[in-house]
């Protein structure tokens, strides 16, 4: 494995971290995660690791594993899949490919200075004004809300998560987490109603400018290839493609 290879791998465990799970299985190298059906990241097979014995027989125990937990069957394909035919194995098996998502890096090290006045607040610690906001730009429901304040809490990672306000109402929201020299944007939201306006620009130049302050020198985060409007925000912070990934699922 090259070295640019092993980086981008580092950056798929950092992901890993940023955006926890409920609980894991570790079955063969292959970690299976479980968050009560929330997000694809948290309740899917990362099959990053080592791999041995029958193929067909491990998806099938994955299979059962998730079936047990009512949810459908899910593999993330990275370029780091073990093993490499996986992908091809899973579409002969029904599975759908869904959700091509990038990841991306940027230095952050001549990021310019935030010029947000006090309408860009953080925390350091989850708080119920921050998951309320996000519950309500992102339309979770109540057990969703609920699913992110058990994974969220007591996370032992630096992290931040972000505000940014018209008046006293929160327009944009988002969280950033630090580890190992990275810092990692996540669920960077805007209001429906307030979009194009710049707030969530600003949100994430607020989030970043913390990270740079911790002294992080590059910042990466995860976005839809197809979602052009995102795609744009972060171009403009410099983002670039580091590698790419995509779902498998069995419905």
């Amino acid at each position: 494995m090259g070295e640019r290879m092993l980086i981008d791998k580092r950056i798929e465990e950092l992901s890993l971290n940023g955006w926890p799970a409920l609980r894991t299985v570790l079955f063969d190298g292959w970690l299976l995660r479980f968050a009560d059906g929330y997000t694809k990241r948290s309740n899917s097979v990362q099959a990053i690791y080592g791999h041995n014995g029958d193929l067909i027989e491990k998806i099938n125990r994955c299979e059962e594993l998730y079936r047990e937990q009512g949810q459908h069957t899910v593999f993330k394909i990275t370029p780091f899949v073990e093993p490499s035919c996986l992908d091809a194995r899973l579409e002969e098996l029904g599975y759908e490919r869904i959700d091509h998502t990038l990841v991306k890096t940027a230095s952050i090290v001549d990021l310019d200075e935030p010029q947000h006045g006090d309408r860009f607040q953080y925390y350091r610690e989850l708080t119920d004004e921050w998951l309320d906001a996000v519950a309500r730009m992102q339309g979770l429901s109540d057990n969703q809300k609920e699913t992110t304040r058990h994974m969220l809490t007591g996370q032992p990672l630096r992290r931040a998560f972000g505000l940014y306000k018209r008046g006293d109402v929160a327009v944009a929201a988002g969280m950033i987490v630090l580890e190992d020299g990275y810092a990692g944007l996540y669920d960077i939201v805007t209001d429906a109603s307030e979009r194009g306006r710049g707030y969530g620009a600003a949100l994430t130049r607020g989030l970043l400018g913390w990270a740079k302050d911790q002294g992080v020198r590059t910042a990466y985060l995860l976005v839809v290839k197809n979602n052009a409007a995102a795609n744009r925000l972060y171009d403009k912070f410099g983002f670039t493609t580091r590698y790419d990934y995509w779902y498998r699922v069995k419905k």
